[in-house]
């Protein structure tokens, strides 16, 4: 069983960035006639100005409905029917070039759903990682499947496929990365190395509707891959959640365990037609409602993806520059998305500041900024007791990538809205910081 994390600076020696980058960012940055201009102004928390004087009101509201939402859902109210689900199902195999996809309740049903497809033996072990929300892990427990916990990559945020090596065993089954922020796990690699192990790779993809490797969508490069519509998601529904799948053995069973009008739908031949009139169990049906508004919102998926990711190209390109400032980036041939919040890492060493001293004096220039820490999951009490699980999940001692993302990590908004003033403010507020590092050090 885990004990309480520890905090070991020398446990984390092979993730700590080349000094030789700090370095060099901080004789760019310091060449720039801005950083002369940012340090003789007065600091915000000694008494001087505040940077960020542009309003937040609205910049990070979410959902974004509109007149297109309005009228789709009173059309339903009019007529009240399932057909949009169907009709979503229909649309999102398209948008993805999908064989198969099914409509859940949400994304913890479609995951639910999933984890009844494999169709494994009680005490088949899943990798997943150590950082995500509980829905990507807890519902291994109705069918008999053993979480193995696997560390984080700190630039990343996502499942460490060198750590998830280390802790093959002759019982694992199953790989189940999540593409956490929208930014997208290395599934080239993830897949190659469960190729050549025999294992199967999925996708926990409720962070990413959009996002792509190579110029493949996430969720479609795992054998299964499942969304969230939930109303915080980059497609909001409310509620809601799709799965897909590859094969047809996996969505025809997927689909009987909760959604009963499906399996007299089936291609002939299917051993799961006779189940028409029971299901099995479980009733996912998504909403009408939810399908009306995940439709109209995939409709202005990309064009917002491009505008979210734009805008924070514009941000983050500036704020990259700063000493010991890393974005959650490791590749580019990645085309990530945002969701919820912009996250970055920092080096307390190459910035020549503590973390704490930084986002204080950051919060007294007027800009939205917090403390960051991995969502991290091995300390909830469900995990440890017998009763709720065939056998216990695994659970390593140490995680060092998730320990470091807590010492080193910063959260900034996600703009959801075009607001270059504000995108301007918060670049003048970090030169202006940065340009008063030594005396923060002395804080």
């Amino acid at each position: 069983m885990r004990r309480a994390m520890k905090r070991s600076e020398s446990r984390n020696t092979r993730r700590i960035f080349l000094q030789s980058t700090g370095a060099l960012a901080a004789g760019l940055y310091a060449a720039r006639p801005v950083a002369a201009r940012a340090e003789a102004e007065t600091l915000a928390i000694n008494g001087g100005p505040k940077t960020v004087t542009a309003s937040h009101h609205d910049a990070t509201t979410w959902p974004r409905y509109g007149t297109d939402e309005e009228q789709a859902i009173l059309e339903l109210l009019r007529s009240p029917n399932y057909a949009p689900i169907a009709a979503l199902e229909e649309d999102w195999k398209n948008h993805f070039k999908l064989p198969y996809c099914k409509a859940h309740y949400n994304g913890t049903s479609a995951i639910t759903a999933m984890f009844f497809a494999l169709d494994l033996p009680p005490g088949s072990e899943i990798m997943v990682p150590c950082s995500t929300f509980w829905a990507t892990i807890m519902p291994m427990r109705f069918f008999g499947l053993v979480p193995v916990f696997v560390d984080i990559h700190p630039r990343t945020l996502n499942f460490d496929l060198e750590d998830a090596k280390r802790k093959l065993t002759k019982n694992t089954k199953a790989m189940f990365p999540v593409h956490y922020l929208g930014l997208p796990a290395d599934m080239d690699h993830i897949c190659q190395f469960a190729k050549e192990k025999g294992l199967i790779a999925l996708e926990d993809a409720c962070h990413a509707h959009g996002a792509s490797l190579h110029g493949k969508p996430m969720g479609t490069w795992g054998r299964m891959g499942c969304f969230s519509f939930q109303a915080s998601k980059p497609l909001p529904a409310i509620e809601g959640g799709m799965g897909n799948y590859q094969d047809r053995e996996d969505y025809e069973r997927a689909a009987t365990l909760g959604h009963y009008e499906c399996p007299p739908k089936f291609a002939p031949g299917s051993k799961y037609a006779k189940y028409g009139g029971t299901g099995l169990g479980l009733k996912l049906r998504m909403h009408p409602m939810a399908a009306v508004l995940a439709r109209c919102q995939l409709t202005k998926l990309t064009q917002r993806n491009s505008e979210g990711v734009a805008q924070m190209r514009r941000l983050n390109d500036r704020l990259t520059r700063l000493p010991g400032l890393y974005e959650q980036q490791n590749r580019p041939d990645v085309e990530r998305i945002y969701y919820s919040s912009n996250r970055l890492l920092f080096n307390e060493v190459e910035a020549g500041m503590p973390r704490l001293a930084c986002v204080k004096a950051l919060r007294a220039e007027g800009v939205s900024i917090s403390e960051a820490r991995s969502q991290f999951q091995c300390n909830n009490a469900a995990y440890h007791e017998a009763q709720w699980w065939h056998h216990l999940p695994v659970i390593a001692d140490q995680f060092p990538g998730a320990e470091e993302v807590d010492r080193r990590g910063i959260s900034l908004p996600y703009f959801t809205k075009d607001v270059p003033e504000l995108i301007d403010q918060y670049i003048k507020a970090f030169e202006k910081v940065w340009a008063h590092r030594k005396q923060l050090a002395k804080a």
